[in-house]
C-alpha cells in the first residue's frame, strides 16, 4: 500500500510540473520564471520533456496497480527524481541559484528519489513473502 500510495502522489505531482514546461511554455515559463520561449525549437525542447514527464507518469501509475511492474516504477522513479536533482545541483555549482521554485523542485526530487530507493529494497527484500503493494 505504501509503494501504490508513493507512485501516485508522485505521478500526480509531476502532472502540473508537466503541463507548465509543454502546454503553452510561452505563457507558462514566462510567468513562473521570466524565460521567454521565442522559437519553435525552444518550444519543441519544452514539449518534450513534458512529453517525457508523462511517460515516467505512465510507468509509476502502471507500478502503482500492477504489482511486477512496482520495482521498476520505483527504480525509474529513483533515477528519474535523482538524475534531475544531480543536474540541477550541478547547475547550482556553475551557474548559480535559480528562481527558487527551482531549488525547492531540487530538495523535493531528492526526497522522493531516497524514498523511492528505500521502498524498492522494501520491495525486493518483501517479495518473495508475496507481500502487496
Amino acid at each position: 500500500m505504501k509503494i501504490r500510495a508513493f507512485l501516485v502522489v508522485c505521478a500526480i505531482g509531476l502532472a502540473p510540473v508537466a503541463l507548465s514546461y509543454g502546454v503553452v511554455p510561452a505563457v507558462s515559463l514566462d510567468v513562473l520564471f521570466g524565460i521567454t520561449v521565442d522559437s519553435t525549437n525552444l518550444a519543441n525542447i519544452m514539449r518534450a520533456i513534458m512529453g517525457l514527464y508523462f511517460g515516467m507518469i505512465v510507468i509509476w501509475l502502471w507500478g502503482a496497480f500492477s504489482i511486477p511492474m512496482a520495482g521498476p516504477a520505483l527504480v525509474s522513479c529513483a533515477v528519474f527524481m535523482l538524475g534531475l536533482a544531480a543536474g540541477r545541483t550541478l547547475s547550482f555549482v556553475l551557474d548559480g541559484m535559480p528562481h527558487w521554485l527551482l531549488v525547492l523542485y531540487a530538495v523535493i526530487e531528492v526526497v522522493l528519489g531516497a524514498i523511492a530507493i528505500v521502498l524498492y529494497r522494501t520491495h525486493i527484500s518483501t517479495d518473495a513473502s508475496g507481500a502487496r503493494l
